[in-house]
């Protein structure tokens, strides 16, 4: 719980939501504004957001293979975090969200993010990050018979 300038404890909880994999990343940063001011408005406060980008979903969902992750960190009411969602079920742009409610909020990176840094690292020092990929090899390997 956070205290408040009433001296009220205010509910915290971490949130993440699945946005289709067609819309840009933009976009996503958009409806993460769109939700936060909802949660502003009510009297809450988001105290970290963070894009994990888009990821493999462990099953199809509205035919959709793909997704857009994003986290949230909310300490508010639960009818700011209720209005929020609400607005979520009605955006066709977004697939599925979770709202947690938690004891304290995590400072930092969260753990996705984590293990994109030390998936990076791991590849720069392999050099990984130096070679085009295979199709662009392929690409390259093309243009030359022309």
């Amino acid at each position: 719980m956070v205290e408040t300038e009433k001296g009220t404890d205010m509910p915290l909880y971490e949130h993440v939501f699945l946005a289709r994999q067609d819309i840009s990343a933009q976009q996503v940063e958009a409806l993460t504004e769109q939700y936060k001011a909802v949660i502003e408005a009510a009297g809450g406060a988001v105290s970290k957001v963070e894009y994990w980008g888009v990821k493999s979903l462990a099953y199809r969902m509205n035919k959709h293979r793909k997704a857009h992750y994003a986290l949230m960190n909310i300490s508010g009411p639960a009818p700011a975090v209720a209005e929020m969602e609400r607005q979520m079920r009605i955006n066709e742009n977004v697939l599925r969200f979770m709202t947690v409610r938690v004891d304290e909020l995590e400072d930092g990176p969260s753990a996705m993010l984590q293990k994109r840094e030390r998936d990076e690292k791991r590849d720069a020092e392999r050099g990984y990050g130096d070679r085009p990929r295979r199709r662009d090899r392929e690409d390259e390997v093309a243009g030359e018979d022309e």
